[in-house]
């Protein structure tokens, strides 16, 4: 549920109705290719989950394979990662909110602080209330994608009593200027957004460590990941655009509510704006959760103040998850300061960073492999199938993503973010690096 509840939330449900103002249905063909490409990802991490499962798992796989600075540097840009993209499911939080009549006049920047709040106060308690809560937020996602799911193939087909007597077809996939149109070029740029909306799949590798059976769990999250990817993304979105056609969705509004508005079911709309602000609650747990478990992890190997490896009476990592949650507040200012282009903003501050942090577990997963063949470490009995050449293929992938942030404002935004942020963990790394090495010198 973990792994489904990382994997659905504001990417899909919010981020979705931009991505379909610029790709028209061909975005469903961009959400199916990226899909593809996570799943090779998460198989090549979960090959290595099952050589060897521990919590933090990500960076230590890029420490051990490809060195002590590739490990660095992805830990923290994976804690940067789920930082950020906390910071804009609590912006999204407050756009759900404003949605009622009541919400009009709360602040943007107040929700997002009191949601920031609650979630920070309920993953200190205890990891169980962190995995009681993300099961039941994981539930109300997935039973409102199969319940959309459901009435728009009843309406589409249609079944008296739902929705309006003409509109819903599924030829709104191709007959308003065809499956593509916008361009093939408008697709290809709408995979930007489509990364962001898969961000999450991989945090069944931070929870190895906390599973109780990680070998068997695992292998069931990572195996249904096709199951999900076409239900909860490719599914909803091909009965989004037949119901409605793509033209009437747009950027800053979820497609989601779009829906049920024009369906015009009682209540719906709003019942949906609920679960959409629940999903957003859901993905903003799981970040203060990874966050504060990779930076106890990074705290252990000496890649952080080694007071953040402390745990409470409760088993809970709580100076990390206090150090991230300050960290997300900066989300916050940024809803104060510009509550229009906040999740703009932060979400291509995402984007760049979790290319690198599935690029480097593709590397890491390359280059266990060589070592298997050369005898140096034991096999998996849960292979990547098709590797070296799906690596590869998914790695093509991750590098034309990259070509393609150049040529949007929100992509080149997130380049240049992504280079400071690297110049910044560089400097990091050297000056911490240096800071150890006095120390040891002073100790002997």
């Amino acid at each position: 549920m973990i792994a489904i509840g990382g994997a659905i939330g504001t990417g899909l449900f919010y981020g979705a109705g931009g991505a379909i103002e610029k790709a028209g249905p061909a975005l469903i063909l961009a959400y199916l290719l990226a899909g593809l490409a996570v799943f090779v990802i998460m198989r090549a991490l979960g090959e290595l989950l099952v050589y060897r499962p521990v919590s933090g798992s990500i960076s230590e796989y890029a420490e051990e394979f490809m060195g002590r600075f590739a490990g660095f540097a992805n830990g923290w840009t994976y804690w940067a990662v789920w930082a950020t993209t906390c910071m804009a499911e609590i912006t999204v939080a407050g756009k759900y909110v404003q949605y009622w009549p009541w919400g009009h006049d709360i602040p943007q920047w107040v929700t997002a602080l009191v949601v920031l709040v609650v979630l920070f106060v309920a993953n200190l308690i205890s990891v169980k209330i962190f995995g009681e809560a993300e099961f039941w937020f994981s539930m109300i996602k997935v039973t409102a994608i199969i319940g959309m799911i459901i009435i728009g193939i009843g309406v589409l087909l249609p079944i008296a009593g739902f929705g309006p007597a003409t509109g819903p077809s599924v030829s709104n996939l191709w007959n308003d200027g065809g499956f593509f149109p916008t361009g093939f070029s408008s697709a290809l740029l709408s995979l930007q957004i489509v990364v962001f909306a898969y961000v999450g799949v991989e945090l069944v590798g931070v929870t190895a460590g906390e599973a109780e059976n990680p070998k068997v769990t695992l292998r069931k999250a990572i195996n249904t990941l096709p199951f999900r990817i076409g239900l909860f993304y490719v599914g909803a979105l091909i009965v989004i655009l037949s119901v409605q056609g793509w033209r009437n969705y747009h950027a800053g509004h979820s497609p989601f509510v779009a829906v049920f508005q024009y369906l015009n079911i009682p209540a719906a709309a709003g019942i949906v704006n609920f679960i959409l602000l629940t999903a957003a609650l859901s993905s903003c747990n799981s970040g203060i959760y990874s966050t504060g478990r990779m930076v106890r992890s990074l705290a252990q190997r000496g890649d952080a103040p080694a007071g953040l490896q402390a745990l409470s009476s409760r088993h809970v990592p709580m100076l990390a998850i206090c150090f991230s949650a300050l960290t997300m507040g900066v989300g916050v200012l940024v809803n104060y300061l510009s509550p229009d282009k906040a999740f703009a903003y932060i979400t291509s501050v995402s984007t760049i960073g979790i290319i690198f942090v599935w690029g480097s577990i593709l590397v890491s997963h390359f280059i266990y492999r060589q070592r298997v063949a050369a005898g140096v470490l034991p096999a998996s009995d849960y292979r990547l199938p098709g590797a070296p050449y799906t690596t590869f293929l998914a790695l093509g992938f991750l590098a034309l993503v990259v070509v393609l942030l150049f040529f949007t404002d929100d992509g080149r935004t997130a380049i240049l973010v992504g280079a400071i942020w690297f110049v910044i963990v560089t400097l990091g790394y050297f000056v911490h690096r240096g800071d150890r090495a006095t120390e040891v010198v002073v100790r002997h």
